[in-house]
């Protein structure tokens, strides 16, 4: 009779592999016990070509099939950092010409692989490959890798069994774990910005001065922040909208000495005729980096709610007895229209399991993204985070007041005219007395009310937690000035277009039809969006400059923006981006993108 076979995992979570505390529940997984495994998409030896063997662009596809887990190979000490660590307890008993297999069963079987440790080197362990009795006798260390992320739960839910058997004549005994294969999350803004990502544009011209000026700028504030890493910049195929073509995300395990093991994902927005994606391959993927393309996207479903700009994430809570550890998705969609999101990418963002994704109605909105009015903002309070919201009943208010005051021949806007396009010219009073503007401002009002509305529902948030950022919308882009003229949107670039196509100029055609045309009623930014920012620190928060009407020397949106914001707790910096990306229906917030800390565990803890 063989002895009893133990095989062990990290069940407690604890980043080692023990005896009795790694035993209990080995056999089924939950949320608060049971081993993990990563899913091994980076590229820690940077073997993953971009191009063919004659040089020519790998197609997507090809792109997106090679990472750590499609060899059959640990790629260095990195690459072996990412396994997942088992261990068969010694059995010194074993009879001579015994024997053991360790492999994975079910399901997980084939989204899994196993290695051996001998001798000090790591190999590929197979199904039928053995244990010797020496080895079982003395127990054996081994590592197993996802060799994909979850996509579908319907079709793999991320669990992995694996079966140790040790037999011994025509006797046979096993011993099971269960591993589950880490989530993919999104971050949040509890996790502190480590890194700055900003496409930079070449050329000359007002626009490239303007952009580099961004650019340089940013860089300033990322500095003066604390943020030590230098920009990230995407160079290839200028789309100035860093925030939309990927979302950053990770994958973590329980590693040694109680640190986790983590491992960047970036997620390639579910928009397959966006070429900026590719960079995220070309450039970016490479050690404790890999990223993910989501296939099946319909043809049907309306490419800018695609765009990565339209997911943020709520931080952790807990409410009604559901937790939330890792915070929660939410994504805008058309009310209106019934438009969603691509159904393969919130298929993807429900199947990882933990952030379950919440949809808000930004039907109202041109652009349709949800960092067009809201944001989360860490504060120092028992939940540990507020919301702040746009608020266009304030932004009227200070012109009303403006006007009351005898300022209502007062310019509306103080930016300067760039060498192609004027400054608006219209005055306060020019600006009160439009029926449109109040209809359009009572409009954002409302619907933003009716979001906020399902997110105290959904997460308990009062409104001593809601911090109202003034702002104001419109639906004809009057500030913009003529913007149907294709020698000024041409000039802008083709992603810079898709938005400004959006307002149903001449030149919506040259976007190759992959836009909607915004209906009339739609909105965007007015003066521009100051929620829509970048948060730097615990503390500091980065706005695009207002540009409002200037009284008194001092520019009354900016006072009022910055007054909000310092009794949140933010000091509050500003940056240029009317030229760069407020005329093209983004803020700061819509060029630029973060990566995050995730060194905290995803998972509950006691």
């Amino acid at each position: 009779m063989p002895q009893v076979p133990d095989l062990r995992a990290d069940v407690n979570r604890d980043g080692s592999v023990e005896g009795a505390t790694d035993t209990d529940g080995e056999n089924t997984w939950t949320p608060r016990r049971g081993a993990i495994v990563l899913p091994n998409v980076d590229d820690d030896a940077k073997r993953c070509p971009v191009k063919d063997a004659q040089g020519r662009p790998l197609s997507d596809a090809k792109l997106a099939r090679c990472n750590d887990a499609s060899d059959a190979k640990v790629n260095g000490a990195r690459d072996a950092a990412d396994l997942a660590r088992l261990k068969t307890a010694p059995l010194p008993k074993t009879p001579a010409g015994s024997h053991g297999t360790v492999k994975a069963v079910g399901t997980g079987a084939k989204k899994s692989r196993l290695f051996i440790q001998r001798e000090g080197r790591w190999s590929l362990l197979r199904p039928t490959d053995r244990l010797s009795t020496k080895e079982l006798r003395s127990g054996v260390e081994l590592g197993i890798e996802a060799t994909d992320v979850v996509r579908d739960a319907r079709k793999w839910n991320g669990e992995v069994k694996v079966r140790f058997t040790v037999t011994d004549g025509g006797t046979s005994r096993s011993d099971d774990v269960v591993l589950r294969t880490a989530p993919v999350l999104t971050h949040h803004h509890l996790q502190r910005a480590e890194e700055l990502l900003v496409t930079k544009v070449s050329g000359g011209g007002a626009y490239g001065r303007a952009r580099r000026k961004f650019v340089k700028d940013l860089a300033e504030q990322a500095k003066a922040a604390g943020i030590s890493k230098p920009l990230t910049t995407f160079t290839a195929y200028h789309d100035v909208w860093a925030q939309d073509f990927v979302e950053p995300a990770y994958a973590s395990m329980p590693g040694p000495g109680g640190k986790q093991r983590m491992m960047r994902v970036l997620i390639r927005s579910a928009q397959p005729d966006r070429d900026a994606g590719r960079e995220l391959f070309e450039k970016l993927r490479g050690p404790d980096v890999g990223v993910v393309q989501v296939s099946g996207v319909r043809d049907n479903e309306e490419w800018t709610l695609n765009s990565m700009g339209n997911l943020e994430t709520i931080p952790p809570y807990t409410l009604g007895g559901k937790s939330y550890p890792a915070g929660r998705i939410i994504q805008g969609y058309r009310a209106d229209t019934g438009s969603k999101p691509a159904k393969a990418m919130r298929t993807f963002l429900s199947s990882q399991g933990v952030q379950a994704p919440l949809l808000l109605d930004t039907s109202w909105l041109s652009v349709g993204h949800v960092d067009e009015f809201i944001q989360f903002l860490p504060a120092d309070t028992e939940r540990g985070w507020r919301v702040g919201v746009a608020d266009p009943a304030a932004g009227v208010e200070l012109l009303r007041k403006a006007k009351r005051d005898g300022h209502g021949g007062e310019k509306m806007f103080s930016v300067p005219s760039s060498a192609d396009i004027p400054a608006p010219k219209e005055t306060i009073d020019q600006v009160l007395a439009n029926a449109t503007f109040h209809a359009d401002n009572k409009l954002a009002a409302d619907r933003i009310k009716a979001n906020l509305d399902i997110l105290k529902r959904e997460t308990g948030i009062t409104d001593a937690e809601i911090v109202k950022v003034p702002g104001l919308y419109t639906r004809d882009g009057a500030e913009r000035g003529d913007l149907s003229g294709s020698r000024k949107l041409r000039r802008m670039g083709p992603d810079t277009l898709r938005r400004f196509s959006q307002l149903g100029g001449d030149d919506s055609r040259t976007d190759g039809g992959a836009t909607r045309r915004a209906a009339a009623s739609r909105n965007s930014a007015y003066i521009p969006g100051a929620v829509n920012g970048v948060l730097l620190s615990p503390t500091r928060y980065l706005a695009p400059q207002q540009w409002g009407p200037v009284i008194g020397g001092r520019d009354i949106f900016t006072a009022a923006v910055h007054s909000v914001y310092a009794k949140a707790g933010f000091t509050t910096s500003y940056v240029d981006d009317w030229y760069t990306y407020h005329i093209g229906m983004g803020e700061v917030h819509c060029g630029t993108n973060t990566l995050r800390d995730a060194t905290a565990p995803w998972w509950p803890t006691a």
